[in-house]
């Protein structure tokens, strides 16, 4: 059976276009607040270059490259805290209704036209418009169901957990990040197999039958499922090192204080 490839192109490609704004959103504040006042780099003890000072990382950014949501992600190398069905469900929330999620659904939509993918709805303003609520739609049911209502079902933690540069190079790094669409923590901290994400997304993939009449075969089932499993996967690298590319690239804005 040979699946398409063009959900995934489309998707990683508007989340690049956005990406390249990256610059003009850098300066976003952490998650600790825009009023934290900076520490001037002349009274920083000295470190590594590639370890960040103290302060610095206080609580992952919002978002990464400004744009992409980053309310999930923690740090491996903290002790193990286990956060509530609410806390899951905020996270949830947090990831479907950010701001850039809207420019992001409107990308995809705008490519998927362009592709002419979804031929059955059309062309026009009209098509756009249809395109653009289905990728909404999609992004919508995989959040809830992959961060919110089956993690609390399966006691499965939704997070992130960052292992930084202190565990092994930019290889491993990329390889632990992109497996952890198949492993997750439970809520005592043990690794177990990623249900939530798995099954999550195969129930959303399912759901879209609803909206996309003339995609209902098993093929287009898996297609929606594997684009979005490998969308997840690509959006967990970006934050194993935006951290890393956050303080090699951008770090002078911050620092360069007179």
């Amino acid at each position: 059976m040979v699946l398409s490839s063009s959900g995934l192109v489309s998707r990683l490609g508007c989340a690049l276009l956005l990406v390249s704004g990256a610059p003009l959103f850098s300066q976003d504040s952490p998650a600790g607040g825009p009023d934290e006042p900076a520490i001037p780099a002349a009274i920083r003890p000295a470190q590594a270059p590639q370890e960040p000072a103290p302060g610095d990382e206080v609580a992952p950014d919002k978002r990464v490259f400004g744009v992409l949501p980053n309310y999930r992600t923690a740090d491996d190398n903290t002790p193990f805290s286990p956060i509530t069905p609410k806390q899951k469900f905020m996270i949830a929330t947090k990831d479907t209704v950010d701001y850039p999620l809207f420019l992001l659904g409107g990308g995809f939509a705008g490519l998927a036209q362009l592709m002419n993918q979804h031929s059955d709805f059309g062309q026009g303003f009209k098509g756009y418009l249809h395109r653009y609520g289905t990728a909404y739609g999609d992004q919508f049911t995989g959040n809830y169901m992959t961060e919110g209502l089956l993690p609390i079902l399966f006691h499965e933690d939704p997070r992130y957990f960052r292992i930084g540069p202190s565990r092994g190079g930019v290889w491993y790094r990329t390889g632990y990040a992109a497996s952890r669409i198949f492993v997750a923590k439970t809520d005592s901290g043990r690794n177990t197999f990623n249900f939530s994400e798995v099954l999550g997304n195969s129930i959303s993939a399912g759901i879209g039958n609803a909206y996309y009449p003339g995609e209902r075969k098993l093929s287009d089932n898996l297609d929606r499922l594997l684009t979005a499993l490998a969308t997840d996967a690509v959006s967990q690298v970006m934050k194993e090192f935006w951290p890393d590319i956050k303080r090699k690239y951008f770090s002078h804005h911050q620092h360069d204080v007179p």
